[in-house]
Protein backbone atom coordinates (compact mmCIF):
# COMPACT_ATOMS: atom_id res chain seq x y z
CA UNK A 1 0.00 0.00 0.00
CA UNK A 2 1.14 3.30 -0.80
CA UNK A 3 0.95 6.20 1.52
CA UNK A 4 0.34 10.24 0.31
CA UNK A 5 1.91 13.15 2.31
CA UNK A 6 -1.25 13.79 4.78
CA UNK A 7 -1.67 9.75 5.37
CA UNK A 8 1.97 9.10 6.76
CA UNK A 9 0.26 9.21 10.62
CA UNK A 10 -2.06 6.57 9.88
CA UNK A 11 0.83 4.68 8.05
CA UNK A 12 2.73 5.08 11.56
CA UNK A 13 0.20 3.65 13.22
CA UNK A 14 -0.47 0.76 10.79
CA UNK A 15 3.42 -0.31 11.13
CA UNK A 16 3.33 -0.23 14.93
CA UNK A 17 0.07 -1.99 14.88
CA UNK A 18 1.76 -4.75 12.61
CA UNK A 19 5.10 -4.95 15.00
CA UNK A 20 3.38 -5.62 17.56
CA UNK A 21 1.03 -8.44 16.22
CA UNK A 22 4.37 -10.16 14.75
CA UNK A 23 5.52 -9.94 18.89
CA UNK A 24 2.69 -11.87 19.80
CA UNK A 25 3.35 -14.04 17.00
CA UNK A 26 6.62 -15.08 17.66
CA UNK A 27 7.18 -14.74 21.64
CA UNK A 28 4.87 -15.77 25.02
CA UNK A 29 4.30 -11.89 25.08
CA UNK A 30 0.75 -11.17 25.63
CA UNK A 31 0.55 -7.65 23.25
CA UNK A 32 -3.48 -7.86 23.17
CA UNK A 33 -4.03 -4.69 25.03
CA UNK A 34 -1.24 -2.82 23.71
CA UNK A 35 -2.78 -3.68 20.23
CA UNK A 36 -6.05 -2.98 21.00
CA UNK A 37 -4.80 0.46 22.17
CA UNK A 38 -3.24 1.35 19.22
CA UNK A 39 -6.32 0.19 17.06
CA UNK A 40 -8.31 2.55 19.08
CA UNK A 41 -5.28 5.64 18.55
CA UNK A 42 -5.56 4.59 14.24
CA UNK A 43 -9.29 4.68 14.43
CA UNK A 44 -8.94 8.15 15.80
CA UNK A 45 -6.31 9.04 13.59
CA UNK A 46 -8.57 8.08 10.25
CA UNK A 47 -11.69 9.81 11.36
CA UNK A 48 -9.61 12.87 11.95
CA UNK A 49 -7.68 12.70 8.50
CA UNK A 50 -10.01 11.34 6.44
CA UNK A 51 -13.30 13.34 7.69
CA UNK A 52 -11.12 16.84 7.09
CA UNK A 53 -9.96 16.59 3.79
CA UNK A 54 -8.56 19.57 1.51
CA UNK A 55 -9.81 19.82 -1.59
CA UNK A 56 -6.22 19.60 -2.90
CA UNK A 57 -6.16 16.42 -0.48
CA UNK A 58 -9.34 15.04 -2.04
CA UNK A 59 -7.26 15.09 -5.61
CA UNK A 60 -4.15 13.63 -4.13
CA UNK A 61 -7.01 11.09 -3.96
CA UNK A 62 -8.33 10.40 -7.14
CA UNK A 63 -4.92 10.04 -8.46
CA UNK A 64 -3.76 7.65 -5.59
CA UNK A 65 -2.09 4.83 -7.21
CA UNK A 66 -3.62 2.07 -5.85
CA UNK A 67 -7.19 3.55 -6.85
CA UNK A 68 -9.51 1.45 -9.06
CA UNK A 69 -9.59 2.43 -12.84
CA UNK A 70 -11.97 1.94 -15.48
CA UNK A 71 -11.27 -1.81 -16.20
CA UNK A 72 -11.24 -2.38 -12.72
CA UNK A 73 -14.98 -1.64 -12.26
CA UNK A 74 -16.12 -2.87 -15.53
CA UNK A 75 -14.24 -6.25 -14.60
CA UNK A 76 -15.75 -6.35 -10.98
CA UNK A 77 -19.10 -5.25 -11.86
CA UNK A 78 -20.13 -6.93 -15.16
CA UNK A 79 -17.37 -10.42 -14.67
CA UNK A 80 -17.42 -12.68 -17.51
CA UNK A 81 -20.10 -10.69 -19.61
CA UNK A 82 -17.89 -7.91 -20.48
CA UNK A 83 -17.09 -7.89 -24.29
CA UNK A 84 -14.46 -5.16 -25.14
CA UNK A 85 -15.41 -3.46 -28.72
CA UNK A 86 -12.70 -1.50 -30.68
CA UNK A 87 -11.53 1.00 -33.46
CA UNK A 88 -13.37 3.99 -34.41
CA UNK A 89 -13.73 2.98 -37.98
CA UNK A 90 -11.77 5.72 -39.03
CA UNK A 91 -7.85 5.91 -38.18
CA UNK A 92 -7.34 3.41 -35.01
CA UNK A 93 -7.84 2.23 -32.10
CA UNK A 94 -7.19 4.69 -29.42
CA UNK A 95 -5.77 2.58 -26.32
CA UNK A 96 -6.91 5.30 -23.43
CA UNK A 97 -10.56 5.27 -24.26
CA UNK A 98 -11.64 1.82 -23.49
CA UNK A 99 -15.49 0.35 -24.12
CA UNK A 100 -17.68 -2.58 -24.49
CA UNK A 101 -20.78 -4.68 -23.71
CA UNK A 102 -21.75 -6.00 -20.22
CA UNK A 103 -24.15 -7.27 -18.19
CA UNK A 104 -25.09 -5.92 -14.21
CA UNK A 105 -27.70 -9.27 -13.60
CA UNK A 106 -29.79 -9.46 -16.92
CA UNK A 107 -29.42 -6.01 -18.02
CA UNK A 108 -27.02 -5.01 -20.75
CA UNK A 109 -25.11 -1.72 -20.71
CA UNK A 110 -23.00 0.09 -22.99
CA UNK A 111 -20.10 1.02 -20.93
CA UNK A 112 -17.18 4.00 -21.75
CA UNK A 113 -14.38 4.73 -19.83
CA UNK A 114 -11.03 6.77 -20.07
CA UNK A 115 -8.18 3.87 -19.04
CA UNK A 116 -5.09 4.47 -17.12
CA UNK A 117 -2.06 2.48 -16.70
CA UNK A 118 -0.86 1.33 -13.45
CA UNK A 119 3.11 1.17 -14.36
CA UNK A 120 5.47 2.91 -16.41
CA UNK A 121 4.58 0.03 -19.70
CA UNK A 122 0.80 0.50 -19.25
CA UNK A 123 0.85 4.23 -18.94
CA UNK A 124 2.95 4.70 -22.19
CA UNK A 125 0.42 2.12 -23.39
CA UNK A 126 -2.60 3.91 -22.08
CA UNK A 127 -1.26 6.94 -23.07
CA UNK A 128 -1.92 8.53 -19.03
CA UNK A 129 -5.69 8.18 -19.88
CA UNK A 130 -5.23 10.80 -22.71
CA UNK A 131 -7.71 10.19 -25.44
CA UNK A 132 -7.28 11.10 -28.85
CA UNK A 133 -9.87 12.40 -31.41
CA UNK A 134 -10.31 8.26 -32.23
CA UNK A 135 -10.67 7.65 -28.78
CA UNK A 136 -13.98 10.06 -29.08
CA UNK A 137 -15.12 8.77 -32.30
CA UNK A 138 -14.62 5.07 -30.98
CA UNK A 139 -16.90 6.13 -27.71
CA UNK A 140 -19.46 7.68 -30.00
CA UNK A 141 -19.44 4.97 -32.24
CA UNK A 142 -20.37 3.09 -29.81
CA UNK A 143 -23.04 5.23 -27.93
CA UNK A 144 -24.53 5.23 -31.36
CA UNK A 145 -24.75 1.26 -31.85
CA UNK A 146 -25.81 1.00 -28.15
CA UNK A 147 -28.99 3.42 -29.18
CA UNK A 148 -29.58 1.46 -32.03
CA UNK A 149 -30.03 -1.33 -30.01
CA UNK A 150 -31.97 -0.02 -27.28
CA UNK A 151 -28.98 -0.18 -24.78
CA UNK A 152 -28.63 2.28 -21.69
CA UNK A 153 -24.81 3.52 -22.10
CA UNK A 154 -22.51 3.90 -19.07
CA UNK A 155 -19.59 6.53 -18.94
CA UNK A 156 -16.73 6.17 -16.24
CA UNK A 157 -14.75 9.30 -16.19
CA UNK A 158 -10.87 9.37 -14.94
CA UNK A 159 -8.76 11.26 -17.13
CA UNK A 160 -6.27 14.29 -16.51
CA UNK A 161 -7.67 15.76 -20.14
CA UNK A 162 -7.71 15.24 -23.45
CA UNK A 163 -4.44 14.47 -25.11
CA UNK A 164 -2.92 17.97 -26.09
CA UNK A 165 -0.23 17.29 -29.11
CA UNK A 166 0.07 18.37 -32.26
CA UNK A 167 -1.51 15.11 -34.12
CA UNK A 168 -4.37 15.06 -32.01
CA UNK A 169 -4.99 18.84 -33.21
CA UNK A 170 -4.39 17.75 -36.30
CA UNK A 171 -7.15 15.18 -36.50
CA UNK A 172 -9.69 17.54 -35.07
CA UNK A 173 -9.56 16.91 -30.98
CA UNK A 174 -11.70 20.02 -30.28
CA UNK A 175 -14.25 18.89 -33.27
CA UNK A 176 -14.26 15.16 -31.73
CA UNK A 177 -15.43 16.20 -28.38
CA UNK A 178 -17.57 19.17 -29.42
CA UNK A 179 -19.58 16.17 -31.62
CA UNK A 180 -19.85 14.07 -28.79
CA UNK A 181 -21.32 16.43 -26.58
CA UNK A 182 -23.69 17.20 -29.25
CA UNK A 183 -24.53 13.66 -29.84
CA UNK A 184 -25.03 12.78 -26.02
CA UNK A 185 -27.43 15.59 -25.87
CA UNK A 186 -30.14 13.58 -28.19
CA UNK A 187 -29.09 10.31 -27.73
CA UNK A 188 -32.87 8.11 -27.47
CA UNK A 189 -31.58 6.04 -24.64
CA UNK A 190 -30.40 6.46 -20.77
CA UNK A 191 -26.64 7.58 -19.77
CA UNK A 192 -25.51 7.33 -16.48
CA UNK A 193 -22.21 8.84 -16.44
CA UNK A 194 -19.70 8.07 -13.24
CA UNK A 195 -17.10 10.09 -12.43
CA UNK A 196 -14.48 7.64 -10.83
CA UNK A 197 -11.49 9.59 -10.79
CA UNK A 198 -10.07 12.97 -12.47
CA UNK A 199 -12.52 14.76 -14.05
CA UNK A 200 -10.25 17.48 -16.52
CA UNK A 201 -11.91 19.39 -19.02
CA UNK A 202 -13.29 19.11 -21.81
CA UNK A 203 -11.40 15.31 -21.68
CA UNK A 204 -14.13 14.22 -19.52
CA UNK A 205 -16.76 16.09 -20.87
CA UNK A 206 -16.57 14.79 -24.41
CA UNK A 207 -18.36 11.56 -22.87
CA UNK A 208 -20.10 12.99 -19.70
CA UNK A 209 -23.06 14.13 -20.85
CA UNK A 210 -25.47 12.11 -18.89
CA UNK A 211 -29.18 12.09 -17.50
CA UNK A 212 -27.94 11.47 -14.01
CA UNK A 213 -24.54 12.28 -13.36
CA UNK A 214 -22.77 10.92 -10.67
CA UNK A 215 -19.17 11.11 -8.56
CA UNK A 216 -17.51 9.08 -6.42
CA UNK A 217 -16.60 10.84 -2.81
CA UNK A 218 -12.95 11.51 -3.64
CA UNK A 219 -12.73 12.67 -7.20
CA UNK A 220 -12.85 16.22 -8.82
CA UNK A 221 -14.69 17.52 -11.64
CA UNK A 222 -13.76 20.92 -13.25
CA UNK A 223 -12.37 23.28 -16.79
CA UNK A 224 -8.58 22.70 -15.16
CA UNK A 225 -6.10 20.57 -12.98
CA UNK A 226 -5.57 22.93 -9.76
CA UNK A 227 -1.77 22.70 -10.89
CA UNK A 228 -2.33 24.44 -14.27
CA UNK A 229 -4.90 26.79 -13.13
CA UNK A 230 -1.80 27.19 -10.67
CA UNK A 231 0.93 28.07 -13.66
CA UNK A 232 -1.37 30.11 -15.58
CA UNK A 233 -2.62 33.13 -12.73
CA UNK A 234 0.77 32.40 -10.51
CA UNK A 235 3.46 31.10 -13.25
CA UNK A 236 4.01 28.53 -10.69
CA UNK A 237 2.78 24.94 -9.36
CA UNK A 238 3.69 26.08 -5.82
CA UNK A 239 -0.35 27.81 -5.23
CA UNK A 240 -1.94 24.51 -6.23
CA UNK A 241 -3.21 23.97 -3.14
CA UNK A 242 -5.19 27.58 -3.16
CA UNK A 243 -6.00 26.73 -6.68
CA UNK A 244 -7.86 23.77 -6.15
CA UNK A 245 -10.01 25.63 -2.97
CA UNK A 246 -10.99 28.24 -5.43
CA UNK A 247 -11.90 25.97 -8.50
CA UNK A 248 -14.66 24.35 -6.07
CA UNK A 249 -14.06 20.79 -7.77
CA UNK A 250 -14.71 18.53 -4.99
CA UNK A 251 -17.62 16.22 -5.34
CA UNK A 252 -19.82 18.21 -2.07
CA UNK A 253 -19.40 21.33 -4.23
CA UNK A 254 -20.36 20.22 -7.69
CA UNK A 255 -23.39 18.67 -5.55
CA UNK A 256 -24.01 21.91 -4.31
CA UNK A 257 -24.05 24.11 -7.30
CA UNK A 258 -26.38 21.17 -8.89
CA UNK A 259 -23.81 20.15 -11.59
CA UNK A 260 -24.00 16.51 -10.98
CA UNK A 261 -26.79 14.99 -9.69
CA UNK A 262 -25.02 12.87 -6.56
CA UNK A 263 -22.26 11.27 -4.50
CA UNK A 264 -21.37 7.85 -4.17
CA UNK A 265 -19.83 7.12 -0.76
CA UNK A 266 -16.25 5.25 -0.88
CA UNK A 267 -14.97 3.60 2.12
CA UNK A 268 -13.02 5.51 4.68
CA UNK A 269 -9.59 5.99 3.67
CA UNK A 270 -10.73 6.41 -0.46
CA UNK A 271 -11.58 3.44 -2.65
CA UNK A 272 -8.45 1.39 -3.02
CA UNK A 273 -8.95 0.77 0.79
CA UNK A 274 -11.99 -1.69 -0.01
CA UNK A 275 -12.44 -2.65 -3.70
CA UNK A 276 -15.23 -4.49 -3.66
CA UNK A 277 -16.85 -2.35 -1.30
CA UNK A 278 -16.47 0.79 -4.12
CA UNK A 279 -17.56 -1.83 -6.73
CA UNK A 280 -20.76 -2.09 -5.08
CA UNK A 281 -21.18 0.98 -4.78
CA UNK A 282 -20.60 1.67 -8.30
CA UNK A 283 -23.13 -1.01 -9.35
CA UNK A 284 -25.64 -0.31 -7.07
CA UNK A 285 -25.75 3.00 -8.35
CA UNK A 286 -25.95 2.28 -12.26
CA UNK A 287 -28.65 0.12 -11.36
CA UNK A 288 -30.89 2.71 -9.18
CA UNK A 289 -30.04 5.41 -11.98
CA UNK A 290 -31.23 2.64 -14.79
CA UNK A 291 -34.43 2.06 -12.68
CA UNK A 292 -35.27 5.72 -12.59
CA UNK A 293 -35.01 6.25 -16.23
CA UNK A 294 -35.69 3.05 -17.83
CA UNK A 295 -39.52 4.13 -17.90
CA UNK A 296 -39.12 7.53 -20.06
CA UNK A 297 -39.71 7.47 -23.27
CA UNK A 298 -37.09 8.55 -25.82
CA UNK A 299 -38.56 11.85 -26.23
CA UNK A 300 -39.31 12.92 -22.56
CA UNK A 301 -35.66 11.42 -22.19
CA UNK A 302 -33.90 14.03 -24.38
CA UNK A 303 -36.11 16.67 -23.40
CA UNK A 304 -35.41 16.39 -19.65
CA UNK A 305 -31.71 16.22 -19.91
CA UNK A 306 -31.47 19.28 -22.48
CA UNK A 307 -33.56 20.99 -19.76
CA UNK A 308 -31.15 19.75 -16.87
CA UNK A 309 -28.43 21.17 -18.77
CA UNK A 310 -30.13 24.53 -20.20
CA UNK A 311 -30.77 24.90 -16.08
CA UNK A 312 -26.90 24.83 -15.57
CA UNK A 313 -25.29 28.14 -14.70
CA UNK A 314 -26.17 32.21 -13.79
CA UNK A 315 -26.53 34.61 -17.11
CA UNK A 316 -28.52 37.73 -17.38
CA UNK A 317 -30.94 38.44 -20.08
Amino acid sequence: MEYLEFELPIKELEDQLQKCKVIGEESEVDVTETCAQIEKKLAVAQKDIYKNLTPWQRVQLSRHPNRPYTLDHIRAICGDSFLELHGDRSFKDDKAMIGGLGKIGSQSFMFIGQQKGFNTKTRQYRNFGMANPEGYRKALRLMKSAEKFGIPVVTLLDTPGAYPGLEAEERGQGEAIARNILEMTRLKVPVITIVIGEGASGGALGIGVGDKVLMLENTWYSVISPESCSSILWRSWEYKEQAAEALKLTASDMKKFKLVDGIIKEPLGGAHRDREKTFKAVSDAIVKSYQELKNLSPKDLVAQRMEKYAQMGVYKG
